[in-house]
């Protein structure tokens, strides 16, 4: 995968390419003519993980490309590896569709104390089913968001599915990185659970593991998790509660791991909670 030809993909002309015929491993220079050089214009978002772009394909269908950051809180090799290993082959309506990747090293001139020198700068790409209607997050807490409640207990619904599929596998998936925002909706407001680089593969024996790698979204994480890097199917369970009680009240989550805010939060729920009650 590395030190590819500059030919876009298989001898393929860029307008060539749809969809059906997009190829699992991309070319560096295809992705850059595809988001017009990694264009501001074409951000539509940053994950936990990087920049996501818009790719625009010959036919004029999009995918999403996200451009790893080198500095991403969990390694890129291993986002690369937990997401083309183990979610690629997946399939399930509630999960995100990987469809490509790219990791690609090119000499590049950069300086070194003040030297102009040539460096091997490796790239990290991996490409999505594109999702308009954006993250569960901008739909919930946007200023224009308005989802009925009907919506409302669907996206609950599948949510709860992708979980369950993803802990009922063979070799059980824990994602361990759930929020709003890696919950991304399609058209029909369905949602598709993306971000997988703090994953984990358990053994179908394990019930339970600790980890010195504790790392996550504050404000999701379980308590066990976040202060003894102790992890299980309950720590996603625990991330889901909160995201199910975020989209029952629209009251939004503090990042915070201080104990005024989670009181804050939580009596925010209960009102919100007790003005639904009264309205219904």
């Amino acid at each position: 995968m590395d030190r590819r030809s500059s030919v876009p993909v298989q001898g393929k002309a860029t307008g060539d390419i749809t969809l059906e015929t997009l190829p699992k491993e991309l070319t560096l220079d295809f992705l850059k003519k595809i988001t017009n050089d990694f264009s501001t214009d074409y951000i539509k978002g940053s994950g936990a993980f990087g920049t996501i772009y818009k790719g625009i394909l010959g036919d004029g269908e999009v995918i999403a490309v996200q451009r790893l950051e080198e500095n991403s809180p969990v390694p890129r090799e291993k986002i690369f590896t937990n997401e083309v290993k183990n979610i690629m082959v997946l399939e399930h309506k509630n999960i995100v569709k990987l469809i490509a990747y790219c990791r690609e090293t090119q000499n590049a001139l950069v300086q070194s104390n003040g030297t102009n020198i040539i460096a091997e700068i490796t790239e990290t790409l991996l490409c999505y089913e594109y999702l308009p209607k954006g993250s569960l997050h901008q739909n919930l807490f946007g200023e224009s968001s308005s989802i009925d409640w009907d919506t409302r207990f669907g996206i609950i619904k599948g949510i709860c599915e992708g979980i369950l599929f993803l802990h009922t596998l063979p070799n059980p998936i824990l994602h361990l990185g759930l929020t709003p925002q890696n919950i991304l909706l399609d058209n029909n407001m369905a949602p598709k659970i993306s971000e997988f680089g703090f994953s984990r593969i358990f053994g179908a024996e394990k019930t339970r593991t600790n980890t010195q790698s504790d790392v996550g979204s504050i404000g999701y994480m379980a308590p066990e998790y976040l202060y003894n890097g102790e992890i299980s199917a309950r720590s996603d369970i625990y991330s889901l509660g909160l995201i199910i009680m975020e989209i029952c009240t629209r009251e939004k989550n503090s990042s915070s791991i201080d104990q005024k805010h989670a009181r804050k939060y939580i009596d925010g729920v209960r009102i919100n909670i007790r003005s639904l009650l009264q309205n219904l």
